[in-house]
């Protein structure tokens, strides 16, 4: 399975092939468009010149880190501190997953587990682990009991939430449009 976002083709082959680099990816992909949040991987091994491993990552000098992710144009909107929770949410996954990104999903018994093992790491949020959660398994596969329940809404078959959901140009424009119609009620609201 692969992912169909709206980036390169390169980009797009690097998060269905690399968990990491999807971790990655979902952990930048707030306060930015979605496109930067999921090309930055891409945009970190180039410059790099390879794909860094979470172990690499958990090691690498984080002046030299920051100004990498600062190169122009940036990899993220605040590209010091990102560049610093990149280093920690690699280090969480070194310490506790052995620097294997997949192992926070792969032995993961329940949608419950999976969904809370995600929200204990940096750069996610309660929300974020059941987006994380429904992409893993409404585009990759990866479906641990009780999945979609665990997702909440985001997990729904047929919804247009969140990134879970965008598997070509009418899902990103719906997607594009139910995040319009939340900010519009939400600023009528406040």
């Amino acid at each position: 399975m692969s992912l169909n976002l709206p980036v390169a083709d390169e980009a797009n082959e690097l998060l269905s092939r690399s968990p990491f680099a999807l971790m990655l990816a979902m952990m930048l992909d707030q306060q930015v468009p979605l496109e930067k949040a999921f090309s930055s991987p891409y945009e970190l091994a180039r410059r790099l010149g390879h794909e860094p491993t979470a172990v690499e990552l958990a090691g690498f000098d984080p002046d030299a880190l920051a100004a990498i992710f600062a190169e122009r144009p940036a990899l993220h909107r605040f590209p010091k501190a990102m560049a610093g929770r990149a280093q920690e949410l690699a280090r969480q996954l070194v310490e506790h997953y052995d620097g294997d990104a997949e192992k926070v999903w792969a032995d993961a018994t329940t949608g419950k587990e999976l969904v809370a093992r995600l929200s204990r790491l940096p750069g996610f949020g309660g929300y974020k682990a059941q987006i994380t959660t429904a992409l893993l398994g409404k585009q990759l596969g990866v479906r641990p009991q009780g999945w979609r329940e665990a997702a909440g809404h985001f997990g729904e078959e047929g919804s247009h939430y969140s990134v879970a959901d965008i598997v070509d140009d009418a899902s990103l424009a719906a997607v594009r449009s139910y995040k319009k119609d939340v900010k519009a009620a939400a600023k009528a609201a406040g």
